[in-house]
């Protein structure tokens, strides 16, 4: 059982964050800046969309919002009350950074846009999420991260390797846009305090996965003209899977020829270790489908952890395969406290998610459990009056 203190540490210990976002990009952005040391204040409306779903015991403490929230207090504010608006508009003077994700024409509305907020506070860092380019034909268009799986190209990968326009299982455009969001609030940080001025920080989610997907996937159109498609050769390999071994599921990636002589001598087909094909000293790229195939045929002839020690022996990639329904009994999920148990003071035992980056001298902690809608916003309107 991991214990939560209220002590403040991290490297973003002193910087305030005000999150005025919804659902997962922002919200997990400021999670992530709040676990570093940052005081993170969200400003939710009487119903943010991530409180909507199942809950155990509290209406609105979903497990999406445990997940997303933690590290913040939490302050209701209805923004379209003029007297709620004007306490959120004094919140953000406090304020470092101001994280949303609502749409142009709504904070434009609200008298929230850049432009208002930088006269009241100009070394605020507003970092403005949303699905497409501000000064595009698409501004504004409502965006989900389907929507931005399919127009980043995503889905075209999909359906070149796998035969179907399917949508990657996981809201990968908006995580990969929290990320995006984290390191830029940071990076404008850091010029604010060299320079005394905030900016504005734009992260739209399609461009940001465009570049993400064409960081290997721009391939043979890299070169003008042309040289070859587009698509990373290996990721769009027809047999580029996980493989099933005696008892389970295992990632076996034979990378060199060695690798493969290595793997077919252990899978007890001496025949294949001596076959032209892993004789030299590189796999031809017209045969990786071909070996893939075959790392799937050999693989049940051993268990998973039989797998796990021949390709340690032999310095081949190997991962098992990390089933989710007992990934808090996994020995390296366990190691890494990366899904400890923690007694949260509505919920009860609940696990909370571990933080992934490591600081030898500023580590990062988790102080607050996600908060009950509002639950802090008599504290910090108070904080907010005695600073007058």
């Amino acid at each position: 059982m991991t214990e939560i203190t209220e002590t403040t540490a991290g490297p973003l210990e002193g910087v305030r964050v005000i999150d005025l976002s919804t659902v997962v990009m922002g919200p997990y952005a400021a999670q992530i800046l709040g676990d570093l040391g940052a005081d993170v204040i969200k400003i939710e409306s009487p119903a943010d969309t991530v409180r909507v779903g199942h809950y155990r015991t509290t209406p609105g403490m979903t497990p999406l919002n445990l997940n997303v929230n933690r590290n913040k207090r939490s302050v209701t504010l209805n923004l379209k009350d003029e007297t709620d608006r004007e306490r959120a508009l004094d919140l953000v003077d406090t304020a470092d950074v101001l994280i949303t994700n609502m749409r142009p024409g709504a904070l434009h509305r609200l008298g929230l846009s850049y432009d208002d907020i930088a006269a009241r506070n100009p070394r605020l860092v507003y970092a403005h999420a949303q699905g497409f380019r501000g000064d595009s034909d698409r501004a504004g268009h409502a965006a989900y991260d389907e929507t931005v799986q399919a127009a980043s190209g995503l889905v075209d990968i999909a359906d070149r390797a796998l035969g179907e326009p399917v949508y990657l299982p996981t809201i990968i455009g908006d995580k990969v846009s929290s990320l995006t969001i984290a390191y830029s609030v940071l990076a404008a940080l850091l010029h604010r305090d060299r320079t005394g001025r905030g900016q504005q920080v734009e992260i739209p989610m399609t461009d940001t996965l465009i570049a993400f997907n064409l960081v290997e996937h721009l391939a043979g159109h890299t070169h003008v003209p042309e040289t070859s498609p587009t698509g990373f050769p290996l990721s769009m390999l027809k047999g580029h899977k996980a493989v099933r071994t005696k008892d389970g599921l295992a990632c076996v990636i034979p990378y060199n020829p060695q690798n493969y002589r290595d793997f077919f001598t252990a899978a007890g087909r001496p025949d294949l270790a001596e076959d032209p094909r892993v004789g030299g000293d590189a796999i031809d790229s017209a045969d990786h489908e071909g070996l893939a195939e075959l790392i799937g045929v050999c693989a049940p002839a051993l268990t998973t952890e039989e797998w796990a020690e021949v390709c340690a022996k032999h310095s081949i990639p190997m991962a098992p395969v990390l089933e989710l329904e007992n990934a808090h009994e996994d020995p390296y999920v366990q190691g890494g406290h990366l899904l400890d148990t923690v007694e949260h003071p509505t919920e009860g035992t609940v696990r909370t998610i571990g933080i992934p980056v490591r600081f030898s001298a500023t580590p990062g902690s988790i102080r607050r459990l996600a908060p009950v809608a509002g639950q802090d916003t008599e504290d910090v309107l108070a904080e907010l009056d005695a600073a007058r």
